[in-house]
């Protein structure tokens, strides 16, 4: 059976990475995919990682299955990260959490979800947004669309045409917005803006879907979640995907979450028992280190402390990239205006760059970015910052 089977097309993202790995060039530099690197170059395992794992090991008694939705004390933890704690939505337990492998995971189950109990509903995407998007949905037999979000003259949020092309997805539809840090151009909108989105999509009877990978990674993990809390002044029903990827480190560790918000626990609960069938013949159960981890950390005050300091180190070394590769550009005489990556958050920004100077990038200075022009400003160091905008001079 498998003498006609075609090779399949690499990854955009993790297949730069492949080809990354065996390039022989000593001084070459991965902004492509979306992993966290410290001053080294190295993506590191957070103090308060390594403490948690201390006190599981010695703490562990059993390696029995999880329940379907996971962990109850990460999930309870998740919702307090995600609303805040003694929140309405918290307090008459109008939220349901399933412990999900990553946020990708997350995002595959309620294709699944969608697929299977709204199969008329289309899910509207922000154009541009994450590649792996519009795989995911359309393996989960989800019709996608797209709305207006970038400006390209400005590099900023056009929030007008963003508002009108809302404007236009039809009741019984689902959007998908990011949470914060927007992946892949770095710009969000504001909370005022987050409000009349929400005062929008209640009314049209939209259903969101907010992606909320980097909380704490643009302005702080109690601001970043700005935008959410507006929505849900409005918006009585939604689903929110969460990964602890980069704010926790966990990358291989897969550890994300779904969470269902509905009129009230009834409707809640009844929505989760339908995303545990979806995960019941999917993976069946998550796995549990992950969400130790993360349980164990937000559930002690000291480490919790401790960590949002060290998130708070992650992302202010991506600010500080940021504003260095904006002044080395401008100090090698580079006149393209790239002011507008010091305005976005998060790891990642829209740089402008089209495919042929991408293409250049990699092929004559080993410098891997996705063929959008969508760099990882964490991949970013002062060691490589000469090198890198020297190149990019080069091939503008």
């Amino acid at each position: 059976m498998f003498e006609n089977v075609a090779i399949a097309p690499p990854d955009p993202i993790l297949g730069l990475t492949e080809t990354f790995k065996a390039d022989p060039n000593p001084d070459k530099i991965n902004l492509s995919v979306g992993v966290y690197k410290d001053a080294t170059g190295k993506t590191p395992v957070l103090e308060t990682v390594k403490e948690a794992e201390k006190r599981i090991l010695a703490q562990e008694d059993s390696k029995g299955y999880l329940p379907m939705t996971g962990e109850p004390v990460y999930c309870a933890r998740l919702q307090e990260l995600l609303f805040g704690e003694g929140h309405e939505i918290i307090t008459s337990k109008r939220a349901a959490t399933a412990q999900c492998p990553g946020g990708t995971g997350a995002l595959r189950v309620v294709g699944d979800y969608l697929h299977t109990l709204h199969p008329d509903a289309s899910l509207w995407l922000s154009d541009p947004t994450w590649a792996n998007h519009n795989t995911i949905f359309d393996a989960a037999g989800v019709e996608c669309k797209k709305y207006s979000y970038r400006d390209p003259k400005t590099n900023g949020l056009d929030f007008g045409a963003m508002y009108e092309s809302i404007k236009k997805i039809p009741k019984g539809d689902a959007i998908l917005l990011h949470g914060c840090c927007h992946n892949p151009t770095g710009i969000d909108p504001t909370p005022e803006q987050w409000a009349l989105i929400g005062d929008l999509l209640a009314k049209q009877g939209v259903l969101p879907l907010v992606d909320f990978a980097y909380q704490g990674l643009a302005n702080g993990i109690e601001d970043d979640r700005a935008g959410l809390l507006e929505l849900v002044k409005k918006v009585q029903q939604l689903l929110i995907c969460s990964s602890f990827s980069k704010n926790f480190g966990l990358y291989r560790e897969r550890i994300g979450a779904l969470t269902v918000v509905g009129d009230n626990k009834e409707q809640a609960d009844t929505v989760m028992s339908q995303v545990k069938l979806r995960i019941r013949y999917n993976y069946s159960n998550p796995p549990s280190h992950g969400g130790q981890i993360v349980a164990t950390v937000l559930s002690d005050p000291q480490l919790k402390a401790q960590w949002i300091e060290e998130v708070a180190d992650i992302r202010n070394r991506i600010n500080e990239m940021r504003h260095l590769f904006v002044k080395t550009l401008k100090d090698k005489g580079v006149t393209q205006d790239f002011s507008s990556i010091i305005e976005q958050r998060g790891m990642f920004s829209f740089s402008g760059l089209n495919k042929d100077q991408v293409n250049r990038l990699r092929e004559e200075y080993s410098i891997y970015i996705v063929g959008s022009g969508r760099i990882n400003v964490a991949g970013m160091t002062k060691d490589n910052m000469d090198r890198l905008c020297d190149a990019i001079k080069a091939v503008l």
